[in-house]
């Protein structure tokens, strides 16, 4: 389960990716994509789905507030992060893609260069 140690460890990573993408850090960026990743999968191997229901049903109100808010404010984070890295991915690719194009002509018309 999503505990609120590990929400709050989740959004201080995400803060932080936020920040990095604001400034075009992506070195930084993936740095902290990975020890997000690695606090994700950690929650994600101890859930149980019907015990963690069971545990949210039980949950006092303001507790599951907090953790509604919190896992809001991931999403919210995780959409800001992608509108600054989606450009940069696409001209990534864009590069990426102009490499290709040119090894291909150099290999159909390369026999035929002087």
């Amino acid at each position: 389960m999503l505990t609120p140690a590990t929400l709050d460890a989740l959004l201080a990573r995400y803060e932080a990716m936020a920040e990095a993408a604001r400034a075009n850090d992506w070195d930084r960026l993936s740095a902290l994509e990975r020890e997000a990743a690695e606090l994700r999968d950690t929650a994600r191997a101890s859930a149980d789905a019907a015990a963690d229901a069971a545990t949210l049903a039980t949950l006092p109100a303001a507790e599951a507030e907090s953790l509604r808010a919190g896992i809001e404010r991931l999403l919210a984070l995780d959409a800001e992060i992608r509108t600054h890295a989606d450009p940069f991915l696409a001209s990534v690719r864009k590069l990426l893609a102009g490499g290709r194009q040119e090894r291909a002509v150099r290999n159909a018309y390369g026999a035929l260069a002087p």
